[in-house]
């Protein structure tokens, strides 16, 4: 069994549905409170990013209020001391989004940065975790957003959300730690884990730094190109959380991923030149990330995992974008 196994609870019966009002936090959490009226409110940190805004907009348009936990005051939102002050207000949920990119490349991978990506998802995690527990009337949902980097590179290996990981290099134990820094004692609150693949959408994501290459025709594979590349369109990610806000019977650990998990990198770059009309034949050689990226974190790009979406599936959640192709139309439209 592995730690995660361990330590999130898995679902039982199906409950009753419950309504949400989302509210979002800019930096790792997210919750929502019940109103009289029936609607819930949901605090959301990391709000303000890529994922927190569509997530935002999504619960909005679905009738919930969204609450937004940031670093800066302002309208909507609550900052991280008023929380360590004053509590979590009360909501029917929480959401964390919150940490510094990993990917950034205009940043070394040195000690430094290393310390400020577990802090910036260890610390916000705790920090909300701790609320819920103290909160009179704790959220009824709690979901945390972590990644597919627990499960080990493999061109063979197939993973689904009962997999062993966690415990082989820096990121999949960057994942344990983070996770078990959301657990909660009791069941009072339902815990939800959504292990994401890479996010594609407009205006953001992984994407974002992909395109003009592609559009100039200079894309391609990233090094062999045989490395699994598991994905999930911004919908169906924000889709994901959603569901298991509003669903009660959803619990423990999900895959965000899209059921296509068999996408190889070549395959994704000849589909991304595909949907620009441009050629994608120019490989961006294994040693020209390690430069980039450091030998450590360029395993990110160079290997991959094939990751199976079973236990999301089960839950009752229909993808919009399940294959790769209609994805990418409507990332580049």
């Amino acid at each position: 069994m592995s730690p995660a196994q361990a330590a999130w609870p898995w679902p039982s019966s199906p409950r009753s549905r419950t309504s949400l009002t989302p509210v979002t936090g800019v930096t790792s959490a997210w919750r929502g409170r019940r109103q009289e009226e029936g609607r819930s409110l949901a605090a959301d940190g990391g709000g303000t990013g890529f994922i927190g805004t569509a997530l935002t907009q999504l619960l909005k348009a679905r009738g919930h209020e969204v609450t937004l936990v940031s670093r800066q005051p302002g309208p909507g939102r609550i900052t991280w001391d008023e929380l360590a002050t004053s509590g979590l207000p009360s909501c029917d949920a929480a959401v964390n989004l919150a940490g510094a990119n990993i990917l950034n490349p205009l940043r070394r991978w040195n000690e430094a940065f290393q310390k400020e990506v577990l802090s910036s998802r260890l610390e916000t995690t705790q920090m909300l975790a701790k609320a819920i527990t103290k909160a009179p009337q704790p959220p009824q949902a709690w979901i945390l957003v972590t990644g597919v980097a627990y499960y080990q590179p493999s061109l063979t290996a197939e993973y689904d959300e009962d997999s062993p990981g966690g415990d082989f290099d820096f990121f999949s134990n960057l994942v344990t730690k983070w996770e078990a820094a959301a657990r909660l004692p009791g069941d009072s609150t339902r815990q939800v884990v959504v292990r994401s693949g890479v996010v594609l959408g407009r205006g953001g994501g992984a994407i974002s730094l992909m395109l003009l290459p592609f559009r100039l025709g200079l894309g391609g594979p990233i090094g062999s190109g045989h490395q699994f590349f598991p994905w999930i369109h911004i919908r169906d990610l924000v889709g994901i959380l959603t569901h298991a806000l509003e669903a009660n019977h959803v619990q423990g650990v999900l895959n965000g991923v899209a059921p296509a998990s068999t996408t190889t990198n070549a395959a994704f770059a000849q589909a991304l030149g595909a949907a620009l009309g441009r050629p994608a034949f120019l490989p961006l050689p294994s040693i020209a990330v390690q430069a980039v990226y450091g030998r450590e974190r360029a395993i990110m790009l160079l290997e991959g995992q094939k990751v199976i979406p079973r236990r999301t599936l089960a839950a009752g959640y229909q993808y919009s974008f399940p294959e790769l192709g209609a994805a990418l139309k409507e990332v580049v439209a």
